[in-house]
């Protein structure tokens, strides 16, 4: 039998397990406030029980709240955890289309380092099914405009830059744009079933990206979307870098 897999464990999923943040329910059926709906989802598994509770606006089909309560493994509450949070300010067709991998990126001590071990993957996916139960209540609800507001969460733009841009290579540049552009912005993307990669970069500067899949023919993709992603680039990497999109593959 193989030990249990605390030590494998990044530290803040550890945090989460011990004192979780969004722990509670909501009744089901019309929130506190008007134009609110409350949906719950369930999960269960051998010797584990979840319930996903979301608030949503009946208005845009955007998630208010989200609380979770469950029963079993210590894995399954760290990731309801950082689930509910993920989860914020999403809509409930991008909560459908959530990953494991974007749940574990919440709780990554480090970049390249899983929060979760391989163990208990089948914890991750309880979760998921959980929400897309709660997630399919709301199928009559219109969705929120995507132009208005882009899929990459504020809180992933910061300021600063990488303190040795100016030391890179116009090769290694292009690297560090591809990671970042992979690790943190790919993930949220893929919620509206979109994906990027860049297609070009020009003079150390111009950074040219491709969208994919739904991205092509949304009004966002040159609006809220790109100014996003060009924030990002400039907080994590360099202030001078400017994003532009290949506009030969657009379609609206």
């Amino acid at each position: 039998m193989k030990p249990y897999p605390w030590n494998d464990y990044s530290n803040l999923l550890i945090e989460r397990i011990l004192t979780p943040r969004n722990l509670g329910t909501f009744k089901e059926g019309k929130g506190g406030m008007q134009e609110m709906r409350v949906v719950t989802g369930r999960g269960e598994s051998a010797g584990n029980a979840l319930v996903i509770s979301l608030v949503v606006d009946e208005t845009d089909g955007i998630i208010a709240d989200a609380k979770f309560r469950a029963f079993g493994e210590t894995a399954l509450i760290g990731a309801a955890d950082a689930a509910c949070e993920v989860l914020l300010r999403k809509s409930y067709d991008q909560a459908k289309r959530l990953s494991a991998d974007l749940i574990d990126r919440k709780l990554r001590d480090f970049t390249n380092i899983p929060a979760f071990p391989k163990e208990v993957e089948s914890h991750l996916n309880l979760v998921l099914s959980a929400i897309e139960e709660a997630a399919e209540k709301c199928g009559d609800i219109p969705l929120k405009d995507p132009s208005i507001s882009p899929p990459v969460p504020a809180d992933q733009m910061g300021e600063g830059g990488h303190p040795n841009w100016h030391l890179f290579s116009p090769d290694e540049k292009l690297d560090h744009i591809k990671e970042v552009i992979r690790d943190e912005i790919q993930p949220y993307i893929e919620l509206d079933a979109g994906g990027i990669e860049v297609s070009a970069f020009n003079n150390e500067s111009e950074v040219v990206i491709a969208y994919q899949g739904a991205c092509t023919s949304c009004p966002s993709s040159t609006g809220a979307t790109l100014d996003a992603i060009q924030q990002i680039l400039r907080s994590r990497l360099s202030p001078v870098l400017q994003v532009k999109p290949d506009l030969s593959l657009l379609s609206f």
